[in-house]
Formats: structure tokens, C-alpha cells, sequence
């Protein structure tokens, strides 16, 4: 009876492995039309962008002419030290890898940055937000939720920036948890750091660093703390972000950059070879010119007579003399 059930629950397993058989491998294993080929390649490419997502939290896309990196930066930023598993976290050792990555990958046109942080650690955010500011590739970044704290600078960091209508970002100043020693020192540390934030803050936007410093230290709106809280429209009339829009007109406007920098770059391609071109007929031409010198310097130069010929006829005229 036993080995009846078993063999039962056999066929069962094998009934339900042939069902998800055609999914996994993209269609109908009996369709004469499938191509097996196409369908193993597009399920790796499904499985290593699953994979991409999972480990980095980020996904390279394509709509054919443009080639995309997609990286988020969610939960906290996590700096040198490790924060508790239930955080949600982005981790710099993983995202640094990464701009530099696409920054240095022919392929990959643009760079679109997603935002829904809490902020973290301030030279972890820092370090991040200005490896993005110095790349030359086209880069657009999305606040959608909050861009809190750090999160302000890795907000503004990006050639252009989108804010959603509901999505918030807090400026206060910079806070430590843990042991502080107080001295002046290191109220003179935090200050220095505030400075940082402002100037990189103001370099990156259309804020002033004096106005950037007046909302961090704006009081009566935060309950435990100093500082402000600025809405999709507010943070775009005090100049932070350039425009209220979603994941289209992102997009869009990414796209819109990385067929700029195309044209930009096939102009000077042509211009270079032009100017080659140019180069290398105006050296043929100067060779051409020290030919033709040459030749007729040869032609008007005196004939010289031979030592030889000259001394035989120094005899003839003495033997007529």
C-alpha cells in the first residue's frame, strides 16, 4: 500500500513538473515555431537582472538606442559602521563600485538615481554624492518619499533632478549619536562639516549657501530638532531641485540628455577628423612647395668644372704663350 502511494505521488511530482515545464523554459515545448535558443537567452538575461537587483539593488535597462543604469538609494546610508539587520540600508562599499563601473562601461549611456532615504552617515552620503556630481555622463536623480539629511546632497547631486508632489526632504544640521566630547573642538568639527554640506549643497543647486543655512536652522517647525521640512513645490522654489515630475519625465529627460551628448560627441568626432584632414593637406602642400625650391635651386646653380679639366686647360694656355 505504501509503495502504491509512493508511486502515486511520483507521477503527481512528474505531472507537475511537466505543467511548469513550458514557463520556465519560455513557451510550449511542443510549439514547432519556439525558439529554444531565444528563450534560454532571455531568461539568464531575466536572471541576472533578478540577481542585480537582489545583491545591489540596481538593474541596467535598454529601449534599444539607450542603455541605462538604474541605482537606488533607500532605507539609511550606512557608512563605517555596520547598522542592525532589520534596517533598511544602502551600503558605499557597494554603490561606489558601481558608479565607477558605469562611469568606465562604454555601453551603458546614462545613470538614473531613485531616492527614498532617511540620510545616514554624512562622508559616506558625501563621498557618494560626489562621485556622481563629478561624472560626464548624463545623470538624472528621482526623489520619490523623502530625501532626508544626507540625502539632500545625493538629491542634488545629479546634472538634473526630479522631486514627486508628495516626496519630502528635511535640512537640519549634522547630529551624532554615541559618546560627543565636549569641548569646543568638537563644536567647531560639526560646524566645519555644516560648511561642507552648504558649499557642496549651493555648488550643485540654484540655493544660496546663506539661505541653505538659514532652513537648517530654521526652529518652531521640527518637534525634537532645528531645521526644515520642504514639500515637491517648496523644495523646487527655494531652488534645491530643478523640477516636480515623476519616473517619466525622468526618464525622459535622460534620455533627452544622453542623445545630446550623442550629437555632441559625433560634432567633435567630425570636427577632429576635419581638422586631421586639414593637418595633413597642409603638410603635403609645404612638402610639395620645399620640392619644388629644391628643384629650382638645383637648375640656377653654377656648373662646376672638374679639378681635372681645369688643370689641363691651365697647360694648353702656357704651351700657347
Amino acid at each position: 500500500m505504501a509503495n502504491k502511494k509512493r508511486n502515486i505521488k511520483n507521477e503527481n511530482d512528474g505531472q507537475k513538473s511537466q505543467m511548469f515545464l513550458p514557463d520556465e523554459q519560455g513557451g510550449d515545448p511542443n510549439d514547432p515555431n519556439r525558439n529554444d535558443e531565444n528563450a534560454e537567452t532571455e531568461n539568464n538575461q531575466l536572471d541576472q537582472r533578478t540577481r542585480q537587483i537582489i545583491e545591489t539593488g540596481s538593474v541596467t535597462m535598454s529601449n534599444g538606442d539607450r542603455l541605462i543604469h538604474c541605482l537606488t538609494i533607500i532605507g539609511q546610508v550606512e557608512g563605517h559602521f555596520i547598522l542592525p539587520p532589520q534596517n533598511k540600508t544602502t551600503k558605499y562599499e557597494h554603490v561606489i563600485p558601481q558608479i565607477v563601473a558605469v562611469e568606465e562601461d562604454p555601453h551603458i549611456d546614462g545613470l538614473l538615481i531613485i531616492l527614498n532615504t532617511v540620510g545616514g552617515d554624512v562622508e559616506a552620503g558625501l563621498a557618494i554624492a560626489e562621485l556622481i556630481s563629478g561624472m560626464k555622463k548624463p545623470t538624472v536623480s528621482l526623489v520619490l518619499g523623502g530625501g532626508h539629511s544626507i540625502g539632500v546632497p545625493l538629491a542634488i547631486c545629479a546634472r538634473k533632478s526630479f522631486i514627486a508632489p508628495t516626496a519630502t526632504m528635511t535640512i537640519h544640521p549634522v547630529r551624532m549619536n554615541g559618546i560627543v566630547v565636549g569641548v569646543p573642538q568638537t563644536l567647531s568639527y560639526f560646524d566645519k562639516m555644516q560648511d561642507r554640506i552648504g558649499k557642496f549643497v549651493a555648488q550643485n543647486s540654484h540655493i544660496a549657501p546663506e539661505r541653505f543655512k538659514q532652513l537648517m536652522m530654521h526652529t518652531g517647525e521640527l518637534v525634537l530638532d532645528v531645521g526644515t521640512v520642504l514639500e515637491g513645490e517648496e523644495a523646487v522654489k527655494e531652488g534645491l531641485i530643478d523640477q516636480v515630475g515623476g519616473l517619466s519625465d525622468a526618464i525622459a529627460c535622460l534620455y533627452r540628455m544622453i542623445d545630446e551628448a550623442k550629437q555632441e560627441e559625433k560634432t567633435s568626432a567630425e570636427n577632429e577628423e576635419s581638422q586631421t584632414t586639414d593637418v595633413m593637406q597642409d603638410t603635403e602642400k609645404k612638402h610639395h612647395k620645399e620640392h619644388a625650391k629644391s628643384i629650382n635651386m638645383i637648375g640656377d646653380a653654377p656648373v662646376i668644372e672638374p679639378a681635372r679639366s681645369a688643370a689641363r686647360r691651365g697647360r694648353r694656355r702656357k704651351a700657347e704663350m
